[in-house]
């Protein structure tokens, strides 16, 4: 899968219900690396303010996060980032990023060291999951503006099913996924590896909604908010519902942002831009504006 959100590699310890440790336990803290270049780690709320601008971090091709219309980005993280930028009275700009192969390595990548090449960092990335245990691992971030709650749903054709089908009926019915994600690696693994050979992977989640659009099969699983995107030209024909995974311990997870550990102030003022934007029902605007339900944060 193209994203490492949606690959969930840094959650796969925790994709099946199980005992629950404490808040980095046992979790020895590896060194902060000091040789990174000042100019290539971001910059202070200081710095930004008096430049006039700050830049964000958004995953390419997203769709409805963040991705290209008509040479124009947009995307509900796209505006979400412009509001955070006017709220600091800033220009906002916006770093293009592939994802790499777990949200580990793209916070190292964009958030606090930078790559191997060309190895300038943005000052905030936006669409990071919130998680304990990456906090733990990942504890050269701060974590914070949490500003929505995704969670794995259905997509199904009402045409083939009056209801939306459980994961048992993928035992003999057909159902799309995107590649390497949390879905695909449920359903692969569910009712013994009953279900692998009914699953059928996509590159993205664009192209498995394409597919149920045009009635190849009856049901996509996944992100419910990529689904509901994927499934607004057809919203009569089309359902959407949540879906409970038995088993799975990561059903649902918060999206935040993150930056740099050295640069807290500018923590502090993105929470309080985003927690102004929820407040005041902007944040849930931008969600309506692209025909999706926005559903806050459960702090």
């Amino acid at each position: 899968m193209r994203r490492a959100l949606h690959r969930m590699a840094a959650f796969s310890l925790l994709l099946f219900a199980g005992e629950v440790a404490a808040a980095c336990k046992d979790y020895v803290p590896g060194q902060r690396p000091q040789n990174t270049a000042r100019e290539d780690v971001g910059a202070d709320y200081d710095k930004i303010i008096d430049r006039g601008w700050m830049e964000f971090a958004v995953y390419d091709d997203f769709p409805p996060y963040s991705f290209t219309n008509d040479g124009e980005q947009e995307g509900v993280d796209i505006e979400i980032g412009r509001l955070i930028a006017e709220e600091l009275g800033v220009e906002p700009r916006f770093m293009v990023v592939a994802a790499d192969d777990n949200v580990d390595n793209d916070l190292r990548n964009f958030v606090w060291k930078g790559p191997l090449v060309n190895g300038r960092v943005a000052n905030v990335m936006l669409h990071v999951p919130y998680n304990e245990d990456m906090a733990c691992r990942n504890d050269q971030v701060v974590f914070t503006g949490q500003y929505f709650n995704e969670r794995i749903g259905i997509a199904f054709d009402r045409e083939t099913y009056e209801d939306a089908p459980t994961p048992a009926y993928f035992r003999y019915d057909v159902v799309g996924v995107e590649n390497d994600s949390l879905a695909d690696f449920y359903l692969s693994s569910a009712f013994g590896g009953q279900v692998r050979d009914k699953v059928k992977r996509f590159p993205t989640y664009t192209d498995a909604m394409g597919a149920l659009n045009d009635g190849d099969f009856g049901a996509v699983v996944g992100p419910l908010i990529q689904l509901q995107y994927g499934a607004r030209a057809n919203s009569d024909r089309i359902g959407l519902s949540d879906m409970p995974l038995p088993g799975l311990a990561l059903g649902e997870w918060t999206l935040g942002v993150a930056v740099r550990h050295t640069y807290r102030q500018l923590g502090y003022a993105v929470d309080d831009a985003i927690q102004a934007g929820l407040t005041d029902g902007r944040i849930a605007a931008i969600f309506e504006r692209y025909g999706l339900i926005h559903r806050a944060p459960d702090w």
